[in-house]
């Protein structure tokens, strides 16, 4: 892999963005793909929201009339995924976060708002390398097994980031 592409916006005013996040981000993203052996360069959109528009966006995707943490759109179909050619640039898709959401389940959770942020952007990586969770069962505990994988090779597995 050449290079990963990450285009990030923060289309909210409701929280400030911590330094450092952008490049957790991108790191979060790389890492996402070399762990699927994704080869050819990526490009990937973040847009960072609040829970007003992340809530008007799953209303309008989803029919889902709530906020949520994270918004997937991914660019391609999983069978698409796995005939990739590494020559051809892959445009995955775009992630949606609302940091108000972000902030409010870092707290919960009792762990950084880093943590919370490379969760929510590995998880959704996953969505846009083809996996989902939505009916459960085996498949839902695949894909957190990849996700904790990812966030464990950067530092950041379940255990370090909880507070005790």
């Amino acid at each position: 892999m050449d290079k990963v592409k990450v285009l990030i916006k923060n289309d909210q005013k409701a929280v400030k963005i911590p330094t450092g996040i952008r490049l957790l981000i991108r790191r979060c993203c790389h890492a996402s793909l070399i762990s699927e052996g994704i080869e050819s360069d990526t490009e990937i959109s973040v847009t960072f929201v609040d829970n007003a528009r992340i809530r008007e966006m799953n209303r309008e995707y989803r029919q889902i009339d709530r906020e949520t943490d994270v918004l997937s759109f991914p660019q391609m179909e999983k069978e698409e995924l796995q005939h990739l050619d590494p020559e051809v640039p892959l445009a995955l898709g775009d992630i949606v976060i609302s940091v108000e959401k972000a902030m409010e389940q870092a707290q919960m959770y009792g762990h950084s708002i880093e943590r919370e942020i490379a969760f929510l952007t590995v998880h959704s990586m996953f969505h846009l390398l083809g996996y989902d969770h939505v009916d459960g069962g085996l498949a839902a505990v695949q894909m957190r097994e990849k996700e904790e994988g990812v966030l464990s090779k950067l530092g950041l597995s379940r255990g370090a980031s909880y507070v005790l």
